[in-house]
């Protein structure tokens, strides 16, 4: 536990909605993050330094597993992620652990509390517009889609996912002795953005069965709990 008022470590969502609805002019600080992923050990220490630094700042700890309502309601995929936002805008979105972009941000929001020069990039490059038309976009995602019977669409590869959700799935999906293909999202934004349209669905992982989407990991968790697994992933 911090010992520093401006900092929260949140233990439910009424805690986070009071917390963030007391002064939408504050500038917050939303940091995502698990015990188990290593990048997260550097940037706990990374914003701990900016609520010390920054008293103005309201940060706030969200331990992404624990508190899922939360961490579904940001569609957050990985961890480190931190979110920085005033009132309900949102001001940048920075996954992984890129300290640097993290503390530029702070800084062009509460003022700069260093001497040492700063840039004054706070956000990466937009990455170039794709030439791919929406018609073959979704021409490509239904082919990954049918490339085998059980397809898990998820952060990383099965052998080293990376958020949470995605070791689960991997996980349940092994338990079950089931065999699949995977297609890592963070390789492809064109296509994580594009499932969260084609299946209605705005998180993940993904699972599909036969090409066809049968839901996120809840959905699936659900399944198994009620024998309905069996039946709808049997190929």
């Amino acid at each position: 536990m911090s010992t520093l008022e401006n900092l929260v470590d949140i233990p439910n969502t009424p805690q986070f909605q009071e917390l963030l609805s007391k002064d939408l002019k504050r500038i917050s600080l939303i940091y995502f993050w698990t015990s188990w992923a290593e990048p997260c050990v550097q940037m706990n220490q990374v914003v701990e330094g900016l609520a010390k630094a920054y008293p103005k700042l309201l940060a706030l700890r969200v331990e992404a597993e624990e508190q899922a309502d939360i961490t579904d309601s940001f569609d957050i995929n990985s961890v480190p992620t931190c979110l920085v936002i005033q009132g309900h805008a949102l001001l940048a979105r920075i996954e992984g652990g890129d300290a640097t972009q993290l503390k530029e941000t702070i800084t062009k929001h509460l003022g700069n509390k260093s001497a040492a020069p700063q840039s004054t990039t706070s956000q990466p490059p937009a990455p170039p517009l794709s030439s791919e038309t929406e018609e073959q976009l979704e021409a490509r995602m239904r082919n990954i889609m049918n490339q085998s019977a059980v397809v898990l669409f998820m952060k990383g590869e099965p052998d080293t996912p990376r958020c949470g959700f995605s070791r689960t799935a991997v996980a349940l999906l092994r338990e079950k002795k089931v065999a699949f293909t995977h297609f890592d999202i963070l390789s492809d934004e064109s296509v994580r953005q594009g499932l969260k349209k084609v299946n209605d669905w705005p998180t993940f992982p993904q699972f599909m069965v036969k090409g066809e989407f049968v839901g996120g990991l809840d959905v699936v968790k659900e399944m198994k709990e009620s024998g309905e697994f069996e039946e709808v992933f049997s190929t």
